[in-house]
């Protein structure tokens, strides 16, 4: 196996499928997976070795649809993985993958590749999830997919942590650990402290300019 052929071609492109917890990611990438082999297209399918939620090596959806992949733990491995034949790569919940997946991505690109990546685009704070921010920046297609509020029902696009306990950004879990929210019902941005912060801040210094004004009296 390598990377490719002798000759170089053109005509590659990005796709990103992204969104919160449960919006149907990997069953879209899945489904674009099984277009593409019906028409004969050599698909090669990556995705982290950490995400062994389902399986230690197939693509599952939460759905249960499955589709065979590699996990690698370094996405540089990709490169040493892929067939001269392929002319897709999917990969499965690329948030996970360290930065230099955008290097890989890219590469396959110019090469002629269609590379097409699915990943939570937020973390559960709701800030840019590893190099996702990147990827959707270099994207050609981007498709952003809601899920539902597990609250009020409306279209949900942030995923919410339900284990106060654990505060680091990557902990693989399900619906165990997490919920699909809407905005008005995630808690995270602290916006009532820092509301609260600045009134306080405001009485304080308000008090200070009366009693400034009363000594001067």
């Amino acid at each position: 196996m390598s990377v490719f052929g002798g000759g170089q071609f053109f005509g590659g492109s990005i796709e990103v499928i992204c969104g919160p917890m449960f919006s149907g990611k990997t069953e879209e990438l899945i489904r674009r997976i099984r277009r593409a082999q019906i028409a004969r297209q050599k698909v090669q399918i990556f995705k982290p070795a950490i995400d062994n939620r389902y399986h230690e090596s197939d693509v599952v959806s939460h759905s249960s649809q499955t589709v065979c992949s590699m996990p690698v733990q370094d996405p540089m491995h990709i490169l040493t993985k892929l067939y001269d034949s392929t002319r897709i790569v999917a990969l499965d919940e690329v948030q996970f993958f360290d930065d230099s997946i955008i290097k890989v991505v890219s590469k396959l690109a110019r090469r002629g590749c269609r590379v097409i990546c699915a990943g939570l685009d937020q973390d559960y704070q709701g800030r840019p999830f590893g190099p996702i921010a990147h990827l959707l920046a270099i994207a050609d297609r981007v498709d952003k997919i809601q899920a539902i509020c597990t609250i009020c029902g409306a279209p949900a696009t942030k995923t919410f942590r339900t284990d106060v306990e654990h505060k680091e950004q990557v902990l693989v879990g399900e619906s165990n650990l997490y919920d699909a929210r809407c905005r008005a019902h995630c808690d995270y941005f602290g916006e009532e402290d820092d509301l609260l912060s600045y009134s306080n801040i405001g009485v304080v210094n308000n008090n200070e300019n009366i009693e400034g004004r009363l000594y001067e009296h």
